[in-house]
């Protein structure tokens, strides 16, 4: 049975940016089916119209053997896993938020996925979780990641001088991301 990835972007973000088409294209190699769906932003932001363009756009959310998100991206996945929308082998977390980040434009547009995680429930859901995040990164304070670890019980991958780990950090590739998928 062929493998499937969803691969998630982030508030303002389009599954055309960052690592997301180098990404699909790498596991496209491997034999896995990929979808990266279009959540819509600005216009229409909040996580009732994402979790609607998610059902929209892919059918069957059983069986997805890795799900990576990306910001907002990140948070959408610990809200689908806690719901138990999806089961999955493998998550992936990438500059994760989860409480407001004081730049004003974001924090309308992100404040109806922030909320209290039932970690229980997510941890049940994923079989294995990673989590990255730059030492630098000028959008999400680092402890936003790091309380998302805690309550998860995984360890933070810390990406020194990583940024957002966006293209204006300069990442169009992301080999770690692919190494932690193949593991």
């Amino acid at each position: 049975m062929q493998k499937r990835a969803l691969i998630f972007h982030g508030t303002m973000g389009s599954p055309e940016g960052n690592w997301f088409p180098w990404l699909k294209a790498e596991l496209e190699k491997q034999d896995y089916q990929v979808t990266a769906p279009i959540f819509p932003t600005p216009k229409n932001h909040s996580l009732e119209t994402w979790f609607s363009a998610l059902k929209n756009q892919i059918s069957n959310l059983n069986q997805i053997d890795v799900v990576i998100g990306h910001s907002l991206g990140a948070n959408l996945i610990l809200h689908i896993l806690e719901n138990g929308l999806c089961k999955t082998d493998k998550a992936i977390l990438v500059s994760a938020l989860n409480e407001i980040i004081n730049i004003n434009e974001y924090d309308q547009l992100n404040k109806s996925f922030i909320k209290n995680f039932n970690w229980d429930s997510i941890k049940i859901n994923s079989k294995h979780i990673d989590i990255l995040h730059g030492d630098n990164d000028p959008y999400v304070p680092i402890k936003q990641a790091q309380d998302i670890a805690d309550g998860l019980d995984i360890k933070l991958q810390i990406i020194k001088g990583g940024g957002h780990l966006n293209t204006e950090a300069g990442y169009n590739s992301f080999p770690l991301l692919l190494d932690l998928i193949n593991e």
